[in-house]
This record gives C-alpha cells, sequence and structure tokens, in this order.
C-alpha cells in the first residue's frame, strides 16, 4: 500500500509529458543515477592502476566512442561498442556471460590532446558519465572508469593510431 501510494505521488508530481512515452523513464533514470554516484566515485583509477587492471585476464577495456573515433584511435586492446548501440543484447555480446566481469573505460575527456579523435566534451556530458550509468543500468555492476588526463602521444598510453 505504501509503495503504490509513492508511486502515485510520485506520478502526480511529475509533469505530464513526462510519463508520455512508455518506453522512455525519465524519474528511473534519475533515481539510476543517484544511486550509481557513490559507487563511481569508488571505482576511478589512476592511469598506472587502470594499465594494470586492463592487462589482467579476462578484464574488458571497453571503448564507448564512436566506430568512426575508435577507428581513428583507441588504446591497445580495447573493444569498441558506441553507447549508442547499448542494448542488452549487444552488450551481452561484448561483455559476455558474467555479468561480473571487470569493465574498464575510458572517454575523449581522458585525453589532453583535445583534437580528432578525441576533443574535449563538456564536463558534465562527458562519456564516461553516460557509460557508467548505462553499463550499470543494464546490469553490469563491475565498472571501473579512468580517472587521469593522459597524452595519447605518450607511449606509456599504448595509443593505436587508425
Amino acid at each position: 500500500m505504501r509503495k503504490a501510494l509513492l508511486a502515485a505521488l510520485t506520478l502526480a508530481a511529475a509533469p505530464a509529458f513526462a510519463q508520455a512515452n512508455p518506453q522512455i523513464d525519465y524519474p528511473a533514470f534519475q533515481t539510476l543515477t543517484a544511486s550509481v554516484g557513490t559507487q563511481r566515485a569508488d571505482r576511478l583509477l589512476r592511469f598506472d592502476a587502470f594499465r594494470a587492471e586492463a592487462a589482467k585476464p579476462g578484464v574488458l577495456l571497453l571503448d564507448a566512442r564512436s566506430k568512426d573515433a575508435f577507428a581513428a584511435g583507441h588504446i591497445a586492446g580495447a573493444v569498441n561498442l558506441p553507447l549508442t548501440d547499448f542494448t542488452a543484447e549487444s552488450l551481452a555480446a561484448v561483455i559476455g556471460a558474467d555479468p561480473g566481469r571487470p569493465i574498464l573505460i575510458y572517454c575523449n575527456n581522458n585525453f589532453s590532446n583535445h583534437q580528432s579523435p578525441v576533443p574535449l566534451k563538456a564536463a558534465p556530458l562527458a562519456l564516461n558519465i553516460q557509460t557508467f550509468i548505462n553499463l550499470v543500468g543494464y546490469g553490469y555492476p563491475n565498472v571501473w572508469e579512468l580517472a587521469d588526463v593522459v597524452d595519447f602521444d605518450d607511449p606509456a598510453v599504448g595509443w593505436v593510431k587508425g
């Protein structure tokens, strides 16, 4: 009864357009985003730790940038699945059967170069944020994010030019 009342109050307080499309649930997105914030803060890795984790067997280094950006350059060993292509099926095909598999992510905003293929994005819209939220939302809780800003010309980064 209490949950039903809370749900009714939430719907009543939400703008009418927020529920117009049953395939879009903005309130659920807000809830997911709020719940992921603390987890994400604990999952930021300095570059040396990120590299060490990426070298471990079974760890997936996921690049969610566009296919074109990935083809123009990426960190060696990364697998590309653009964020726009995320579905339950596409993620399962790339990640595999283990939802607890460690997944490392990075985005344009992890690079100081600010040129193609990693132009700087607005900080609140950095791809890492959406990628992290989406992966957790799709049921992959073991996501880790590169915390540092690096130069893709630094040999330690392992940048593969397209």
